[in-house]
């Protein structure tokens, strides 16, 4: 269990890396179209539906990476794949490898 200090910076992180750090992405990578690119980094955060299928919906002390479906290795090596195409299905797999990425080290960094 973490302090609740640890606890606060933590959840901070992980909805910085979630809502706000997307933008960055965007804006570095795709300066020119960088409001459209967010939106679609946003919308890839859809791939959380599948906490719906657990139970219970939310535990603090799961790893999501692994266990969900849509957050399994199988489908991981699916988003990598999306890195090969162009246009949108390149930035639908950045979003998605970067969602896991956060639910990583939202487990991995930080007292659980």
């Amino acid at each position: 269990m973490c302090p609740p200090e640890i606890a606060l910076l933590k959840t901070f992180v992980h909805y910085f890396l979630h809502l706000a750090f997307p933008a960055v992405i965007a804006f570095v990578f795709y300066r020119n179209q960088w409001k459209r690119v967010y939106l679609i980094l946003l919308a890839t955060m859809l791939v959380d539906l599948d906490h719906l299928f657990a139970d219970p919906i939310f535990d603090p002390n799961r790893m999501s990476v692994g266990f969900h479906f849509l957050h399994s290795y199988y489908a991981i090596a699916v988003y990598f794949l999306l890195l090969f195409f162009k246009g949108n299905l390149r930035i639908i797999g950045i979003g998605l490898l970067f969602h896991m990425l956060t639910d990583f080290q939202d487990f991995v960094l930080w007292c659980h």
